[in-house]
């Protein structure tokens, strides 16, 4: 078969969600520097962290932000959370996770193991509440590492603050009782407000987001 009529790898189509962690237990099996990596983030978005694995860093065993169980895994155990993450390099392992996970009807991601995730984990940029996701489905992480790095590059510190004074503004409409739909919000984001955000003029562009809300929207 010529490389061009050669099946597509990876995960096929993805339905992109956001879930919310905070406060619900999640079980990572591994003990690793990947399994701190996907910790991290986990911890961040206010989850319930259990971490089983035989070895644990110790920099994970001293985090009293983790519940740390030095042990292997046990059948069946992933029916007690509502998320779980493998990140193992032992096949058999991540196969009894996912398993398990399956048969609770838990979403289970294992990491560089595509063939065991029942959800998969996107490359992400996350500037404050500003979080964008790209995924190729499996087909190439190194492409979507690298659009990452481009991402990030064009994302700085000024898009954060963009992103809060457009919230509050909204907030501050709805506490009065107005709808904030109808509103030239585009138009408002591509007024100059980055610009004057950038020169440290924060007045000057809130000025012009009221402004362009004041006008009807194109």
């Amino acid at each position: 078969m010529a490389a061009a009529d050669a099946p597509a790898s990876g995960t096929g189509p993805l339905y992109p969600v956001g879930l919310r962690l905070g406060g619900r237990p999640v079980l990572v099996v591994g003990g690793g520097t990947v399994a701190a990596q996907k910790i991290g983030e986990l911890v961040r978005c206010g989850a319930d962290v259990t971490v089983v694995a035989p070895r644990i860093e110790p920099a994970l065993l001293a985090d009293e932000r983790l519940r740390c169980e030095v042990r292997p895994y046990r059948r069946g155990e992933a029916a007690d959370y509502r998320f779980v993450v493998t990140a193992t390099d032992d096949p058999a392992v991540n196969q009894a996770v996912y398993d398990d996970g399956d048969a609770a009807g838990v979403w289970v991601n294992a990491a560089d193991d595509p063939a065991r995730c029942s959800v998969t984990l996107p490359s992400r940029v996350r500037r404050g509440s500003l979080l964008v996701t790209i995924s190729t489905e499996g087909r190439s992480p190194a492409f979507a590492t690298w659009l990452r790095e481009e991402v990030e590059a064009l994302l700085g510190p000024e898009h954060e603050v963009l992103l809060d004074l457009l919230a509050e503004e909204r907030d501050r409409i709805r506490a009065e009782g107005r709808t904030s739909e109808g509103l030239d919000w585009r138009g408002a984001i591509r007024s100059g407000m980055l610009d004057e955000i950038r020169a440290g003029r924060i007045t000057a562009a809130k000025e012009l987001l009221k402004a362009c809300l004041s006008s009807p929207s194109a």
